[in-house]
């Protein structure tokens, strides 16, 4: 099982779960991909007003399924494939849907959970939410165009703080600092979530559209990734010794030894 991004639509709102049983939804290469297929046709579809984006089982998405990562991550062309074409051709398909997409946070919004929460609008979580990216364990950078991403919906000090300590925050400590828009008892999270989208699709839908391709045209976001072009191979450490060492480690369920 390479888990899915299943989509189902309901009285004008579509409804995206990640599901990776058994690894908290992480997201596998197929993931990415159906999650660009999923967001390029709610993009399409005229007759919709708003997106319900949440992970199955009571957890967001855990991060990448590093099961994979021997497969692909130790040469430069396929990592770099993997981050700018796979990873990115599905963040930015959210990231150009110009309806308003809701976040339904609850459990381990780590890694690429992360980065898709930070391309939806509204983010709601449960009070036991875990955020964070300590990809450092692992012997491996935030490929650039996610860290811009990351830095400018997060902060720059959040993603300092997740990138270089590891840390794991909870729900109230990113609410304070701008992430989310609320933090609920767990057992309300999925409801609020759907009154929250019941309320969107009631509002003028083109006016919706049109404020998010305003709001996208205005963001730092879009700034801070076109910078990322300034950086000369992000990717050469594709392999290196201390990025063999980070992944295989967790795949052996030991300590790296960096």
């Amino acid at each position: 099982m390479k888990g899915q991004v299943r989509l189902t639509i309901a009285d004008s709102v579509a409804h995206v779960t990640l599901s990776h049983p058994g690894k908290l939804n992480a997201m596998s290469r197929v993931m990415w991909q159906e999650l660009r297929e999923v967001f390029e046709a709610i993009q399409q579809d005229a007759a919709l007003r708003c997106v319900l984006l949440a992970g199955e089982g009571g957890n967001f998405c855990a991060g990448g399924d590093i099961s994979e990562y021997a497969a692909f991550r130790f040469e430069e062309s396929s990592l770099r494939q993997f981050h700018d074409e796979l990873v990115w051709g599905g963040l930015q398909a959210v990231l150009d849907c110009d309806v308003p997409i809701v976040a339904q946070i609850e459990g381990a919004c780590m890694g690429a959970g992360l980065e898709i929460a930070s391309c939806c609008d509204l983010r709601l979580a449960g009070a036991s939410a875990k955020f964070g990216a300590p990809i450092a364990k692992l012997g491996f950078p935030m490929a650039p165009r996610e860290l811009a991403l990351v830095m400018c919906a997060a902060g720059e000090l959040t993603a300092r703080e997740m990138l270089l300590s590891a840390a794991v925050l909870d729900a109230q400590a990113v609410a304070q600092r701008g992430f989310l828009h609320r933090v609920l008892p767990d057992q309300d999270v999925a409801d609020e979530a759907v009154m929250m989208a019941s309320r969107v699709k009631r509002l003028a839908p083109q006016a919706a559209r049109l404020n998010k391709q305003a709001f996208r045209a205005l963001a730092h976001t879009q700034r801070a990734l076109a910078a990322t072009d300034s950086i000369t191979n992000p990717y050469a450490y594709a392999a290196s010794a201390e990025h063999r060492e980070g992944v295989t480690a967790f795949v052996d369920k030991r300590s790296p030894q960096f």
